[in-house]
């Protein structure tokens, strides 16, 4: 499965245990991981702003992340209607990276879900999805 996380979904992965790290780990062993620039730009940031985290470990994260299949900002956003542009870029990235599915936490983006070109799942959606597929038929 190709997978794309937004920005607070990655923040999570590399800022906390949890759930978020859980699955970010689980997409890494056995799964396609999809990360777009536009995700890479507002993850370095959130990452030095808010978290506070070294340089040097953004900057590792980032060489890690570039590891991924890597969308380049899409040429056009899909006109989903969500309210903060910034997000309309991140499904239009996700969706030009043929993710099979755009996991996220924000509240207007799980919303939206009717109106994206792709799955959408919260990361306990994608979690419980993941361990469905693992388990004998």
């Amino acid at each position: 499965m190709r997978v794309f996380f937004d920005t607070n979904v990655l923040v999570s992965a590399f800022a906390t245990r949890g759930l978020c790290a859980d699955l970010f780990s689980s997409v890494l062993l056995e799964h396609e991981l999809v990360v777009g620039d536009v995700v890479l730009t507002e993850l370095r940031r959130a990452l030095r702003d808010r978290i506070k985290m070294p340089r040097r470990l953004i900057e590792e994260i980032d060489d890690l992340l570039r590891e991924a299949v890597l969308v380049p900002k899409p040429k056009e956003h899909l006109n989903l209607g969500i309210s903060d542009p910034d997000d309309e870029w991140i499904v239009a990235s996700a969706a030009a990276g043929r993710a099979d599915a755009f996991v996220t936490g924000d509240s207007a983006l799980l919303a939206a879900a009717s109106r994206a070109p792709l799955p959408v799942l919260s990361p306990r959606g994608l979690w419980d999805l993941l361990r469905e597929n693992k388990r004998p038929k």
